[in-house]
């Protein structure tokens, strides 16, 4: 997260800083729990990895759904249903067109749930309901299908150990250095907080982290390097995206699923875009 300092002279809200000792200790052991699901996960491959993304990116996309809801109807059930099927079929080796085949499903039963619900209410929301429930399929299931594919690759531990390491350096310093020395909003309207600074010093963390795993993994620069500095720009971004998204459904967290950290969306949103170019990457070298 880059932030940024507050103006010269403001004073922080006694209860926007930590509350207590165990808030700081519950937040340390979720983080913790997180990282070694997702580590030793990415180490065992298989059901093992498949297992912990599909649990990941159904509650992300729960979160999401939840969230737009706020706005207008979705239903989120054929959501659901659609994204765990397209999570099972990448899991079992479907091609790619079974995967389309099975978005294509999800908006036709979501368009002939609106025919039922204008026939039986008079009113329907079939524009936003397709639209909605589509989006949360491209924007969350797709990515971590992506990174299911990822690691039958050959170098795919690898490739994902990159992805994950990098995103959380390049947090961890974004946070860091904005908080120390941010002075230059980033974007301010949609999240006050970050800072040029902020930017900057995640960018640096992440190539710094992948400079550090190359000499770990013993292998070539490329496209590891390529992906570290995808990392630090892409996922910024990517953390921005979800902030607008809060912005406009006026919520804080997308969920509370993790104590201290939010919801998996809140601490994965960054992971989306970093799994989906990396993706395209080591497709398009392959």
């Amino acid at each position: 997260m880059a932030l940024h300092k507050p103006p010269a002279g403001a004073r922080i809200k006694e209860e926007d800083a930590p509350s207590d000792k165990k808030d700081l200790l519950r937040r340390i052991a979720s983080g913790a729990a997180i990282f070694a699901c997702v580590v030793s996960g990415i180490l065992m491959g298989g059901w093992a990895w498949n297992i912990v993304v599909s649990l990941i990116a159904l509650c992300s996309l729960w979160e999401l759904y939840k969230m737009m809801y706020t706005k207008y109807r979705l239903s989120r059930g054929w959501g659901l249903a659609g994204g765990a099927l397209m999570l099972a079929a990448v899991s079992t080796g479907f091609s790619y067109a079974v995967i389309i085949s099975i978005m294509t499903i999800v908006a036709l039963l979501v368009l002939f749930t609106e025919i039922i619900r204008r026939q039986a209410t008079g009113h329907s929301y079939a524009l936003w309901n397709m639209g909605g429930t589509l989006s949360g399929l491209v924007y969350i299931i797709l990515p971590w299908s992506f990174l299911i594919l990822l690691r039958s690759h050959p170098h795919g531990a690898q490739y994902l150990l990159t992805i994950f390491f990098c995103t959380w350096s390049c947090d961890v310093a974004a946070y860091l250095v904005g908080s120390t020395f941010g002075e230059s909003p980033l974007c301010d309207k949609v999240s006050p907080a970050k800072s040029w600074e902020g930017f900057w010093g995640g960018i640096a963390a992440s190539v710094i982290c992948v400079s550090i795993l190359i000499v770990l993994f013993e292998m070539a620069p490329f496209p590891l390097v390529l992906l570290g500095a995808l990392c630090g720009v892409a996922g910024q971004l990517g953390d921005l995206a979800e902030s607008v998204l809060k912005r406009e459904a006026k919520v804080k967290d997308a969920g509370n699923l993790i104590p201290g950290h939010g919801g998996f969306l809140d601490r994965f949103d960054s992971i989306l875009i970093n799994a989906t170019l990396t993706f395209f990457i080591i497709e398009v070298i392959s």
